[in-house]
């Protein structure tokens, strides 16, 4: 064993053993430079006689890892491969298995559990979406840690393996028994997706009973057999993932995800309501038939065919001009096809007021349409990075990140909340995209909006007011706005006239909040650069083709050109002269 307090490869120092294996240790490191914490997990060659067979999965394990990114995943950072022992570097993962909370408290809340189980289908099926698919195999509560915050991981990869659709059997019988299914144990083909579906429903079984299917009677009963008070919506879904015949079960991680998301619609009493409105319906639709024949059975079936598609919500919403009907129609459409960017992209323009031609007011956000927003993306984010990570944080997390910062609107004066709020979303930005431009805007944005609270033109303001804050220099302050200002030049931004125009109105505020300061540090002549160069961008704005078409940009350039001009006049200098 490693000792605490001994360096490993002259960087991680081992703090103390976490975790125990049959054949493994797991220790917690702190990497003192960076600062960070670790997770080592030790194989040793001592007392394993199929050593080399141990290290190759481990191989083939860590190799697997270093090719994912998600956040119900963790990360492999390094593999030292020593004299006798094998070592593996990896996110420190605070927390305990599920199986530990089964142990603890028994059988866990249908909520909790249905949580979860969506957690684990969207990592599963961003397993399966790999080129070429990665099966785990595994999935069991030892398996999954529950992390303080509520959310799971996945963990221990060593039975997962990418799908050949060439093979007709798996060669090695892998899994957990109890939670593996038919297929995994020999003679019923080879294992695909709908492998992990069997065993992510023995695990929800497991977890919403409190019956371990490891043990007698070795069988999986229908769950309000233990619980009268469990869902059968919940029931009828955990069936149907452990079906004995792969064609019997969900097809894919979507379609289980899909039915998780609505599983009380699937409940015995809703199906009966459900029914009778179906019922109900037939008798009016019969008579409408009598009484009008083809046309109505005409519209009927229009109606039918076309309301619950995507395409038709997404027609529906950029027809109507009510911007709360808009917003409902895009959450329809997203609830239909949540990897598709374009609803997204019309539910932020309809909570923004971003459409009317001619439009007057500025673009704002108000709390409750951000509310609206964070619903949406607290319940599909993790499906819109495994579609596209770039497309996310460029078109999704750049555009929320920049209008909380710039144009939200509490309602109660505390508008600070919003670029507070703001650098969440440019972490995101900065975590996610490949844009060198959107990766340094995000950086800086993020810089302000997380010192926004104590900004030097509230700090060298009130030096005496508040007494003990870590205030920055205002040349440091400085450097900072200047360099947004610089980012923001139109043609940075695909000559769209809104960043530019929402960012050199926030600098010029701020210019003339810190002026006396930004003076005394003699900033004199980069003062008058800055705003030069904002007058040049302002021509450049005035010439694109979006600006005459929204009064609001001719609003705000006006507003820009006064603040300079209020600048020059009581700085005493004009930047033409």
């Amino acid at each position: 064993m490693l000792e605490i307090g001994s360096i490993v490869d002259g960087k991680y120092k081992i703090l103390n053993v976490i975790g125990k294996g049959g054949m493994s240790v797991v220790y917690l490191a702190m990497n003192e430079r960076a600062n960070k914490q670790w997770a080592i997990k030790e194989v040793r060659k001592d007392g394993i006689q199929n050593y080399e067979v141990v290290k190759q999965n481990l191989i083939v394990e860590t190799d697997l890892l270093k090719k994912f990114n998600h956040p119900h995943l963790p990360s492999i950072i390094d593999v030292i491969d020593g004299d006798g022992t094998f070592l593996i570097v990896m996110d420190y993962i605070e927390g305990n298995p599920l199986s530990k909370a089964l142990e603890t408290s028994g059988a866990q809340s249908q909520e909790d559990v249905i949580e979860w189980a969506k957690q684990l289908c969207d990592v599963l099926g961003y397993l399966h979406s790999r080129k070429p698919p990665v099966i785990y195999r595994d999935m069991k509560p030892s398996n999954v840690m529950l992390k303080p915050d509520g959310n799971v991981m996945l963990i221990d990869f060593g039975t997962a393996r990418e799908f050949k659709s060439t093979s007709v059997a798996d060669t090695t019988c892998l899994g957990t028994q109890g939670y593996a299914a038919p297929e995994q144990f020999g003679g019923h083909g080879q294992t695909d997706a709908r492998t992990d579906i069997y065993c992510l429903g023995a695990t929800m079984y497991h977890l919403v009973t409190g019956h371990n299917p490891c043990t007698p009677p070795y069988e999986m009963y229908p769950i309000r057999q233990w619980n009268p008070m469990l869902s059968s919506g919940l029931e009828e879904i955990i069936l149907k993932c452990t079906q004995r015949n792969p064609e019997d079960r969900y097809s894919s991680c979507a379609e289980l995800l899909y039915a998780l998301d609505h599983y009380t619609d699937l409940d015995i009493e809703n199906k009966k309501v459900q029914s009778l409105k179906w019922k109900t319906f037939l008798v009016s639709i019969i008579l409408s038939v009598v009484m009008l024949l083809a046309t109505i059975t005409s519209s009927v079936a229009l109606s039918v065919s076309t309301s619950s598609t995507y395409d038709y919500y997404m027609e529906q919403a950029n027809q109507i001009l009510d911007e709360d009907q808009k917003a409902q129609l895009y959450k329809n459409a997203i609830d239909l096809n949540p990897e598709s960017f374009e609803a997204y992209d019309g539910l932020l323009d309809a909570y923004y007021r971003n459409g009317t031609e001619g439009a007057d007011d500025y673009l704002k956000i108000t709390q409750s349409e951000y509310e609206g927003v964070v619903d949406v993306m607290n319940k599909y984010e993790s499906r819109l990075v495994s579609a596209d990570r770039q497309r996310f944080a460029d078109d999704i997390a750049l555009k929320i990140g920049d209008l909380l910062f710039m144009r939200y609107y509490s309602g109660d004066g505390n508008e600070s909340r919003g670029p507070i709020v703001s650098a969440g979303w440019y972490k995101k930005v900065k975590e996610n995209t490949n844009n060198e431009v959107n990766r340094n805007r995000a950086e800086l944005l993020e810089k302000l909006a997380e010192n926004f609270q104590e900004l030097p033109s509230r700090q060298m303001m009130n030096d005496d007011e508040q007494p003990g804050i870590d205030r920055i220099s205002p040349q440091e302050y400085w450097d900072d706005l200047e360099q947004l200002i610089n980012l923001a030049d139109i043609e940075k931004n695909d000559y769209d006239p809104q960043t530019p125009l929402t960012v050199y109105l926030f600098c010029l505020n701020e210019i003339n909040s810190c002026k006396g300061s930004f003076v005394n540090e003699g900033l004199e002549s980069e003062i008058v650069n800055a705003l030069n160069h904002i007058k040049d961008n302002i021509l450049k704005i005035k010439e694109t083709p979006d600006y005459g078409r929204y009064a609001y940009y001719q609003k705000q350039t006006a507003e820009t050109e006064e603040m300079i001009n209020s600048i020059e006049g009581q700085l005493g200098f004009n930047v033409n002269d």
